[in-house]
């Protein structure tokens, strides 16, 4: 069987964008899905982070939009506001391929004015959490009378985080004929009796839950309670990972675990559900472009999140589940870089560590965490800093606008200048520490598209 996108009976045009994009071959997600989703069957898989199942529907739902309909087509409900921005900016990128195409992401904690602005002028794709969705219908303010695409992108995530109400009152007002795409970790009763009350005769599709051992290398360290801060130190200090996110069990573990490291020196910073809607962006973002070299988060926080090459992942406590252990270490080892997936165990973890080993049917390699050393030296700067600029996508601004007034107006050397993320109101731009100076003074007097737009460094 081909894994080609090319096997595919897809448009010149979205197979051209694809290759662009870099997608070649298709993920094993894909290859078993995509077929399905093309023949306009429902389907409910079972697929992990990282598997590539956003492209996956992404190509099934622009498959079927009418280009010329501006009425909402095909919603997608994520159970975060991070997921669904992520989610939104995958599809803008697949459908680049056809002009005239709009994707709107909906979310809490940002002003519902935009929003319903943004409605008024016609989305075709909506993709957007629960709660928002839920309220914009029944303020009339979205339409589902049109849709013929419905995705639940981590169903069982929606259903953890008590969103079921929501769920049903959302599905409740699209048409009954629809093609409706159900992606979950797990197979639970609970997902099971929903696929049951909202797909027509769903074809079953699942992804293996274990990671190859030639990809993500796995080490357990035994440690005693007072010693994992100290062991943790080590761990970053020997590997010296450019990259690394450290997992807590609870939001006040993970803060605490981050202030530590920073205080101690390292480039740290924490994600979990405490933090305001932009803090969290801004967290993401600077992990994202290399201005933060070590993201602390809770599972929760993290799930859903798309964060390419991380180098290690380190469990500070063991998961609570084996298939959370597994999203956990699924974070490294994407896309043919080579992964590592460190864990701290206390004795009294035991039991949770015997229970993975059983789960991916593979003995842990244990490892003595009293030969691995904490170098002060080895603590490494950022590479880039993080900037951001009042102006985004609503404003017109694009990649190539900040990169050609860096690089040709401010001077800016091009390889000075790192990821450009374009969000709604703001651009994140990754700059060289040598350049952020220069490069905020231009920002601060210059023009980008013939406009003044504030910056500031985060």
């Amino acid at each position: 069987m081909s894994t080609a996108f090319s096997s595919l009976s897809l448009p010149p045009a979205l197979l051209s964008n694809l290759s662009d994009l870099g997608y070649q071959q298709m993920t094993e997600i894909q290859t078993a899905s995509l077929p399905l989703m093309l023949a306009g069957k429902d389907v409910i898989a079972q697929a992990k982070t990282g598997s590539g199942k956003t492209v996956a529907f992404g190509i099934g739902l622009l498959s079927r939009l009418q280009v010329d309909d501006f009425t909402t087509q095909a919603l997608v409900l994520c159970p975060t506001r991070e997921l669904a921005e992520q989610v939104s900016g995958e599809l803008r990128k697949l459908a680049r391929f056809q002009a005239n195409i709009k994707v709107l992401a909906l979310y809490g904690g940002v002003p519902m004015a935009s929003q319903v602005a943004s409605l008024a002028h016609g989305s075709q794709i909506v993709v957007g959490t629960p709660g928002r969705v839920r309220d914009l219908l029944s303020r009339r303010h979205l339409d589902l009378s049109r849709l013929s695409t419905l995705v639940l992108d981590e169903a069982d995530r929606m259903l953890e985080m008590g969103f079921a109400e929501d769920l049903a009152a959302i599905i409740g007002t699209a048409p009954r004929q629809r093609q409706t795409l159900l992606f979950s970790a797990t197979f639970a009763e609970d997902i099971q009796r929903i696929s049951a009350d909202i797909q027509r005769e769903p074809q079953r599709v699942t992804v293996k839950a274990v990671h190859d051992q030639q990809q993500i290398s796995q080490f357990f360290y035994e440690v005693a309670e007072e010693r994992r801060a100290h062991a943790l130190r080590c761990l970053l200090t020997h590997f010296e990972p450019d990259s690394a996110m450290v997992f807590c069990n609870t939001r006040a573990e993970c803060q605490a675990v981050a202030d530590d490291l920073a205080e101690k020196g390292f480039a740290a910073q924490a994600l979990h559900g405490e933090l305001e809607q932009r803090e969290r962006q801004e967290v993401l973002v600077q992990f994202a472009q290399r201005s933060i070299a070590v993201l602390v988060a809770t599972d929760v926080a993290a799930r859903g999140l798309d964060i390419k090459e991380v180098d290690a992942v380190i469990n500070y406590h063991v998961a609570q589940d084996p298939q959370a252990h597994v999203h956990r270490i699924g974070r490294t080892g994407r896309a043919g870089h080579k992964g590592l997936a460190l864990t701290l165990c206390s004795p009294a973890e035991a039991g949770r560590a015997a229970a993975i080993e059983e789960f991916q049917q593979q003995k842990p390699v244990w490892s003595d965490i009293e030969r691995i050393r904490f170098k002060n030296g080895a603590i490494k700067d950022p590479l880039y800093r993080t900037l951001c600029i009042d102006g985004g996508r609503k404003d017109k601004v694009r990649k190539g606008d900040v990169l050609g007034a860096l690089t040709k107006d401010a001077g800016i050397d091009g390889a000075d200048v790192g990821q450009i993320d374009i969000m709604d109101n703001h651009t994140y731009v990754a700059v060289k520490l040598r350049s952020v100076k220069r490069t905020l003074a231009y920002l601060r007097e210059g023009k980008i598209k013939g406009r003044r737009f504030r910056a500031r460094k985060l």
